[in-house]
């Protein structure tokens, strides 16, 4: 659906051409949520607004359902961003508008007759659970309800891509869950494609299917949501599912000093990342069956993403050393990741 080649843009500031994006290339499918995280200045916005020509790419291609948009004249793009919509954070809604004319507004100015407009904004109205707000304006709706709006307006010239500029950033946390559900909602019931642009890893693992981590204008990694999540590659990812699936010491365990030899009466911490049936496996009450050890647990916690399940444990482990080395083989040899911290006294 969306196909991003060599994409570069390049800003001229006050001192001298700032790259913005650095050559990004990037494929999302028909019909996928597609994440894309970053922390502020790397670059999200900018790419996101190359997606619908809002910002004129420096150079490289925009391919969107198979149509080169670097190639269209200015006429062309303003009819094909018709089946590319786009919801902010700032819900930007026309203040002396009410609800009903504001989602009516885009059809408006196609010229699409009242009646017909009647019948595209009332069931866009139901579907964001707003039908009792038509006559509302929008200082009369909570943050949530504005975003709504936003969706329902954004949905009334039947897109085929749907933008999501940092859409939650305003919300507070319970209102963010909804608007995100009623986002991968539209995604199943209109079999659109979504790109979701944050810097909150918590709303790609609730929605997408695939994300990319941009970094100083650079695509870091990229890839399913679960593998990016438990099993990051760049030190970037790491910061960002850190903030989920902690990989810092609890208490004062982070103020000791760690070795990585064995060392005489010392724990070695171990992570465990448990993902899918692997997380209903009895897996350390049979260790501690078979091996001669001692094993605490320091730490764990469990979740979901995209309806899998998932865990996280840190575990303690003191022995002799050959028992703490088969111990270890045991584990490395189940369906689980490890990874060896080191020894603690």
């Amino acid at each position: 659906m969306i196909r991003l080649s060599n994409i570069k843009k390049t800003f001229q500031g006050p001192n001298g051409p700032v790259e913005a994006i650095k050559g990004v290339d990037l494929h999302i499918e028909p019909g996928e949520i597609f994440g894309i995280v970053g922390l502020s200045g790397a670059g999200k916005s900018t790419l996101v607004r190359c997606i619908n020509m809002l910002e004129k790419p420096t150079s490289g291609q925009v391919i969107v359902d198979g149509k080169d948009l670097t190639a269209m004249s200015e006429s062309q793009l303003r009819e094909v961003r018709k089946s590319i919509a786009m919801i902010f954070q700032h819900f930007n809604l026309l203040s002396s508008a009410t609800v009903y004319d504001n989602v009516a507004f885009p059809l408006r100015l196609s010229n699409t007759p009242e009646d017909k407009i009647r019948e595209k904004v009332l069931p866009l109205l139901e579907l964001v659970g707003l039908s009792d707000k038509a006559d509302n304006y929008p200082a009369q709706l909570s943050g949530g309800q504005k975003q709504r709006v936003g969706i329902a307006r954004a949905l009334a010239n039947d897109p085929k891509v749907l933008l999501c500029d940092e859409a939650t950033s305003a919300l507070d946390p319970q209102t963010t869950k909804a608007i995100l559900s009623l986002i991968k909602d539209i995604n199943k019931k209109m079999g659109l494609t979504v790109v979701v642009i944050t810097h909150e890893m918590a709303v790609i693992t609730d929605i997408c299917d695939r994300v990319a981590v941009l970094s100083d204008g650079v695509v870091a990694e990229c890839g399913q949501v679960l593998e990016v999540f438990t099993n990051p590659q760049q030190e970037i990812t790491k910061q960002f599912t850190g903030v989920i699936l902690s990989r810092e010491l609890p208490g004062d365990l982070k103020d000791r000093e760690i070795s990585q030899e064995p060392v005489s009466g010392a724990q070695l911490l171990i992570w465990l990342t448990f993902i899918g049936n692997s997380a209903d496996e009895p897996v350390l009450s049979t260790m501690i069956r078979k091996f001669d050890a001692d094993v605490s647990i320091l730490y764990g916690m469990v979740g979901e993403i995209q309806s899998t399940p998932f865990g996280r444990m840190l575990i303690g482990i003191t022995g002799d050393d050959s028992t703490v080395k088969s111990l270890l083989e045991y584990l490395k040899g189940r369906d689980l990741m490890v990874e060896v911290v080191g020894y603690v006294k």
